[in-house]
């Protein structure tokens, strides 16, 4: 008998900065950008807390377009999409892990140019999304470690 497993991010939030689009040598669009999502709550003394946790979001194909043309930093979006871990060595020679969510499916909540429009890799291109990527295998994080380092963008390969 077949196992099952699934690997599902799901997350609302407000967009970091405008989405960064690049292209693969094989003309491939890939689209970066961050979404912070936010909890409040008050502690048993009546204080009150917030906490913001910042998720990097990769887009590819159709899906990376679309996000250039109706995201702008501070849009709420709805993203669905999978974790995945990778592993690359950084300018200075030292190997760094990063977390990003891959997406499948976004819906702008934001009011404005695309107000409720909803996208999925699916609807978007004919093919499926793991067919999308082209990073390769050896970048992926077997291990699936999450140790998370503050890593700058211009460090991270395509």
């Amino acid at each position: 008998m077949a196992s099952r497993s699934l690997n599902k991010a799901t997350l609302i939030g407000n967009l970091t900065r405008d989405p960064e689009v690049r292209y693969t040598p094989q003309g491939t669009a890939v689209a970066q950008f961050g979404v912070a999502t936010n909890r409040d709550w008050v502690t048993a003394q009546g204080e009150k807390k917030e906490e913001v946790q910042y998720h990097r979001i990769v887009a590819w194909s159709k899906l990376a377009e679309l996000c250039k043309q109706l995201l702008v930093k501070g849009s709420k979006v709805y993203v669905e999409g999978r974790i995945v871990y990778r592993q690359f060595d950084g300018k200075d020679g030292v190997q760094r892990n990063i977390t990003e969510i891959v997406m499948d499916n976004m819906i702008v909540l934001s009011p404005g140019k695309g107000r409720g429009t909803a996208m999925s890799q699916d609807e978007s291109i004919s093919h499926s999304s793991d067919s999308a990527e082209e990073t390769p295998e050896e970048d992926t994080d077997k291990k699936g470690g999450n140790k998370q380092e503050s890593v700058d963008d211009s460090e991270i390969p395509f």
